[in-house]
């Protein structure tokens, strides 16, 4: 019996482990997709609290140190925390105009308020973990794929923006080299895809981002004078900004970025499993929410902020089609590694942003496509179903395409509704209950905005039947008014003698 279950067990797809060299190289590719993103956000913050960039480099240490290990976590997995998901985990971008708002103008004197304020909410988080961790019969085919569409599209603005240069203060932002760098990038992964060679084709993605970066350095486009500038070793200093502190206010906020993280990661836990084909029950999404929880309120103690599922990375699985969890997990340790070797980050840090561009387009392109091939599952006639992927996909694109849509509204809304991956899985949650749960009221007829599909009949279907037969409460009846048997399929001796039989009482009625 054991032995049974150890095989049923190892049949899961993201169990396959490719060994420690392929680990290493498609682990590494996971760790340039998303090291733009995981150090984006202690750049932002640390700025706006005036550090030093000795300091700021303490806190991209941390975060790239505390990412790792929650993906350790995530992947692999303990008992009660980990989805043992090919996920990586890094710092969450929903949080940073609310931990800004808390900083306020104290300074370096706002970041032991800011921490205090996720330790606490992240906290709270994981006492709420078994409410998320029961929807998962609310997040059918219809909700996922409006969602992982959403991820896709909320996404391109980012690899826009990158193949732009990442920087819209820099004086050659949006220049035709940093946009021709992103394009030839993006070739590149497009004919490397191309070759027959499984290895290259999966690893087009690193191969090209490599081939981009040497194209850089001829041209001139890459810096790497700095790499060697600055300590090789650097442990994590655990509570180098100070004891953390409590603020009711500053709690309260950052449990709204906490209850949106948790949407976003169920999203996110789910798309993953709907990609990979791996099946996502209440227990192992729970498990998951609770490994974001406990690495969120663990990760202020190094300096670090809210965790989170990266959806670039969601991408990434899509793309390659390396599903293996043991990938991630490695792509872990070269994160754990990065935040003791900060050299290793800088090395990293100085691969052009262009070039993050020109693979994101493919990343996250493949993340939509992942969405609109799980919508092509759904069924849209005679009910509500394309209104509710119509509202809620155009929901979700309100902040992309007005970023200042909800500036006006009250600061706890704007931060649920300014993500528009959060805002699409809410109103798809929503209209799902209310169209397809909550079905009192519901017409009987077709949407007046969907468009009824053909009616066509096969011609075998219609070749048994003959003149007189007649169809009445569901049932087939010849000329004479017998009874004509219906059976679900011919299949084998049976068919055949239903076969046989037909012809008989055809014969009989002639």
């Amino acid at each position: 019996m054991t032995s049974s279950v150890s095989s049923s067990a190892t049949r899961r797809p993201e169990d396959e482990n490719l060994g420690v060299a392929a680990n290493l190289a498609y682990g590494l590719q996971h760790v340039l997709t998303m090291y733009g993103g995981i150090v984006a956000v202690p750049l932002i913050v640390g700025q706006a609290a005036g550090l030093a960039p000795a300091d700021i480099g303490l806190l991209i240490a941390a975060s790239l140190f505390a990412g790792g290990l929650a993906t350790l976590l995530q992947t692999l997995g303990i008992p009660f925390f980990g989805c043992q998901l090919p996920l990586v985990q890094g710092v969450s971008f929903a949080g940073v105009a609310t931990m800004i708002a808390i900083i306020g103008g104290n300074g370096a004197g706002g970041l032991p308020v800011v921490f205090g304020a996720v330790i606490a909410a992240s906290l709270i988080g994981l006492l709420i973990t078994p409410v998320f961790s029961r929807i998962t019969k609310f997040f059918p085919p219809l909700v996922t794929g409006i969602v992982i569409t959403t991820i896709g599209l909320t996404l391109m603005p980012v690899a826009a923006r990158w193949a732009m240069g990442g920087n819209s203060s820099a004086p050659d932002f949006g220049s035709t080299a940093n946009i021709g760098l992103a394009a030839f990038t993006l070739a590149t992964v497009l004919l490397l895809s191309k070759l027959g060679n499984a290895s290259i084709s999966r690893l087009s993605i690193l191969l090209a981002m490599v081939i981009g970066t040497l194209v850089a350095v001829g041209f001139g486009m890459a810096d790497f004078s700095q790499v060697l500038e600055g300590p090789l070793v650097a442990m994590p200093q655990p509570l180098h900004f100070g004891m953390p502190v409590f603020q009711l206010a500053a709690i309260l906020s950052m449990l709204i970025v906490i209850i949106v993280t948790l949407v976003e990661t169920s999203a996110d836990i789910l798309a993953v499993g709907e990609i990979i084909d791996t099946k996502v029950d209440s227990k192992r999404l729970g498990n998951g929410l609770r490994a974001d929880m406990i690495s969120s309120s663990l990760a202020p103690l190094f300096g670090s902020f809210t965790q989170s599922a990266f959806a670039q990375n969601v991408g990434l699985v899509a793309v390659t089609g390396v599903k293996s969890r043991y990938v991630v997990a490695t792509a872990g340790l070269i994160l754990v590694t990065l935040g003791l070797l900060p050299v290793m980050g800088r090395l990293i840090a100085a691969v052009p942003t262009a070039v993050l561009g020109g693979a994101g387009v493919v990343l996250f392109g493949t993340v939509a496509a992942s969405g609109i091939r799980t919508l092509a599952q759904v069924e849209y006639r005679n009910n509500m179903n394309l209104i509710i992927v119509a509202t809620s996909i155009g929901f979700g694109m309100i902040p992309i395409a007005a970023p200042s849509f909800y500036h006006h509204f009250p600061a706890w809304f704007e931060t649920i509704f300014h993500s528009g991956i959060s805002s699409a899985a809410i109103m798809a949650i929503l209209l799902n209950l209310l169209f397809n749960h909550l079905k009192a009221g519901n017409s009987d007829q077709q949407s007046v905005f969907v468009a009824a599909s053909d009616r066509t009949l096969r011609y075998q279907d219609i070749a048994a039947l003959n003149d007189g037969d007649y169809f009445r409460d569901g049932k087939l009846y010849d000329c004479d008014g017998n009874e004509v048997p219906i059976i679900e399929a011919d299949s084998g001796e049976e068919g055949a003698q239903a076969s046989a039989k037909r012809r008989r009482q055809a014969a009989h009625a002639h």
